[in-house]
């Protein structure tokens, strides 16, 4: 299929045939008809991609930050190759479309095959031949309202959010700012709520184009605008002042303090500098809002992916409900948008949109459309794409997942061992699909990873998604008779972790998780220096930092962060001491659950506590290991120092740049695999890291201890 991307870093912006997107769960497929570029985000979004590396650096002086203390907590080669991932990451454009939905998925049967729906959300409603929406940025679009009205479903219900966060009533004189697309639906709004609307833009000719669509008044910004209002307001202020203006400069919210009455409210919809100035502000006791983009629910993933909505009764208008309310104004003639729409172009031409909101073709506009056609205009599309002729070799790999973590560790590593032969790669995206295989050089890519487990050239399957796909896909490979490495972590329920179990059974397949740490040469002196030593006592200590709540890492994909990370600890306990978790007890601080305090008996009457706190400093290291036992002592410092104590004696063991084991890990993995050797972890250690981290979960929600243990019968 069709679709527009943007390489981030080269700013490079084409029209590209990418691997058709599938239907998943919670959300629709759709078939667009046409959709919107937005000239204000898309235009900032395509201006920045374009600028230079120090260019970028200015402009998102926040993410520099980000990078300079990722630097100091995993050493400068680990950063550049994350910067380096994101950077090559495809960017999808567009987040306001409209067509016609092809497949229903599971949980969103709202909605039936054949429906018009409207859609919004970056990375969601882009510019592609197809597009798969969650359910709840997806609404049916009422008869009489064509496409391509349709399409402007997002910066409509935006410019209803900023309508609602001004709070205005019937009879309120408004002022909104800054008269483009955004500014005209919101003048258009206004009227339908009953408002006097006075327009202010920089040109005189959507001043007129306002007016023309209902506005009582306008004014230009360079004439006496303070004066004009004072005349429209009878020498009061405006009530309300809607900002829709994008603008570098303050000038937008200096004037909005200006022309506002006693005790007014500005919302703010555009992206403009805001350095507020206190003294006009002050003495009228102005309300300054932020308009969040379309509504309640934005941001949150639990409501926008997760097809969670939020009650009518304590949230009445969330952003789905924003978009159905802007398309029932478009159908009952409040809002007309023929005269907002100045260029329509197919998608194929949809480079030449751009060259016209970058200015580099230089004439007005307002509403660009792309469009699409319907199915029996358009090319075969088709769920995978040859690339080249991939060549055979000892390990033929298929890769499914390709995010940052693939990109930037995983696949560099591979694509440049000689032993192995990248297959096919398949992501839940075409665009990063195509992007990714095109960089490491695979042979095909898809969107459907089940193309590559049936692959009889394909003997090896690496799995780095979302957590909580782990186990179904580990055990769909092991039952088609592949070799699997899959990211940590192998399970995030013990019915999973029974789901690959049963498959090893079936198929006597071979298995490797993705424990790195135990594969640094600093981890393996580590170990060799306690050899023969007997019981050990270890604190494991892991400044572990804060995710936010919202990310899926804490939600149902991710299983939590005991799931998702302190499975490599337990991992690194059982490799020190060669023995098997046997109790475990696990206390929660009250600074929240992702601060906790473990301590797990093991086999061999070690002991080990893992403290994982997440209400540390970042720019502190992350990672400390400290180990006693026969009369020695070792610690470990993130991976880049080891000091050993024995005999009143130290040595020290240092690495130049941080050694997690990343390297080592995938040569003994493609070692095995090739020589038909032992896996490198067995599985029952595999087994038992996994059910360890399960019972860590139940040890803090039932506050008790827990015996740990596993039934398996299952070997190398």
């Amino acid at each position: 299929m069709k679709q527009i991307i943007q390489n981030f870093k080269t700013g490079v912006l084409k029209v590209d045939d990418v691997p058709e997107t599938i239907c998943k769960g919670g959300g629709i497929l759709v078939d667009n008809r046409s959709s919107l570029i937005s000239a204000g985000t898309e235009k900032m979004a395509v201006d920045l991609a374009q600028k230079s590396l120090v260019g970028k650096a200015k402009e998102r002086p926040d993410l520099v930050k980000q990078v300079l203390n990722k630097i100091k907590r995993d050493g400068l080669m680990n950063t550049l190759q994350t910067v380096k991932a994101r950077l090559d990451a495809p960017l999808a454009l567009g987040y306001s479309c409209a067509g016609v939905i092809r497949e229903v998925g599971r949980g969103a049967e709202e909605f039936i095959a054949g429906d018009r729906v409207a859609c919004a959300g970056m990375n969601y409603a882009s510019h592609a031949e197809t597009v798969f929406i969650p359910k709840n940025l997806a609404v049916k679009i009422p008869d009489g309202v064509s496409f391509d009205e349709a399409a402007f479903v997002t910066l409509g219900a935006i410019a209803l959010q900023g309508v609602r966060t001004a709070e205005v009533r019937l009879g309120d004189a408004v002022a909104v700012i800054g008269l483009g697309i955004l500014g005209q639906l919101t003048i258009q709004i206004l009227k339908a709520a009953g408002c006097r609307v006075i327009g202010i833009d920089l040109e005189k000719g959507k001043i007129e184009q306002a007016l023309a669509l209902g506005a009582d008044s306008g004014v230009v910004r360079s004439d006496d605008v303070e004066s004009a209002v004072s005349q429209f307001t009878r020498g009061y202020g405006v009530d309300a002042i809607i900002v829709t203006a994008a603008a570098e400069t303050n000038d937008p919210i200096e004037l909005a303090g200006a022309i506002a009455r006693d005790r007014a409210i500005v919302s703010m919809v555009g992206a403009v500098k805001m350095d507020i100035p206190r003294k006009i502000y002050y003495e009228k006791e102005l309300q300054l809002r932020l308009s969040r983009s379309y509504g309640p629910g934005r941001y949150d993933e639990h409501y926008e992916e997760g097809g969670h909505d939020y009650p009518i009764g304590y949230v009445r208008w969330t952003e789905r409900r924003n978009m159905e309310e802007f398309l029932r104004l478009v159908a009952a003639g409040s809002v007309k948008l023929d005269n907002l729409i100045s260029h329509r172009f197919p998608i194929e031409q949809a480079e030449t949109a751009y060259q016209i909101i970058t200015g580099k073709n230089q004439q007005p506009y307002l509403g660009i459309l792309l469009t699409y056609g319907d199915s029996d205009t358009r090319g075969k599309s088709d769920k995978t794409i040859v690339l080249k002729a991939a060549r055979q070799s000892a390990l033929n790999l298929g890769v499914i997942g390709a995010g940052n973590f693939a990109r930037s560790v995983l696949l560099p590593r591979l694509s440049k061992n000689s032993k192995v032969s990248l297959k096919g790669l398949a992501t839940a995206t075409g665009r990063n699909a195509k992007a990714t295989a095109e960089q490491f050089g695979f042979g095909f890519c898809t969107t459907d990873y089940r193309e590559l487990i049936a692959r009889d050239d394909i003997d090896t399957v690496l799995i780095a998604t979302r957590h909580d796909t782990h186990s179904k896909m580990t055990a769909e490979s092991l039952r088609a008779g592949k070799t699997v490495f899959v990211e940590k972590p192998l399970a995030t329920t013990i019915e999973g972790l029974n789901e690959v179990s049963e498959a090893l059974k079936q198929s006597n397949g071979r298995l490797m998780v993705g424990f790195n740490r135990r594969f640094s040469s600093l981890s393996k002196e580590f170990r060799e220096f306690f050899k023969d030593a007997g019981p050990m006592a270890i604190n494991y200590r892991v400044n572990a930092g804060p995710i936010p709540k919202e990310s899926w890492i804490q939600g149902e994909e991710g299983g939590g962060r005991i799931i998702g990370e302190v499975c490599h600890f337990v991992d690194f306990l059982q490799f020190l001491t060669g023995a098997e978790p046997a109790g475990i007890s696990a206390i929660q601080c009250a600074a929240g659950e992702d601060t906790v305090s473990i301590i797990i008996s093991l086999s061999d009457g070690s002991i080990g506590n893992i403290n994982y706190f997440a209400n540390g400093d970042r720019g502190f290291p992350k990672e400390r290991i400290e180990a006693f036992g026969g009369g020695r002592t070792a610690v470990l410092d993130d991976f880049r120092t080891l000091e050993m104590w024995r005999d009143g004696k130290r040595k020290i063991s240092k690495r130049l740049s941080q050694d997690k084991g990343f390297d080592q890990e995938l040569n003994a993995f493609v070692d095995a695999v090739v020589s038909g050797g032992e896996m490198p972890i067995s599985w029952r250690s595999l087994e038992m890291t996994t059910m360890a981290t399960i019972d860590i979960v139940e040890s803090i929600l039932t506050d008790s201890e827990i015996d740990s243990g596993y039934s398996s019968e299952i070997s190398n």
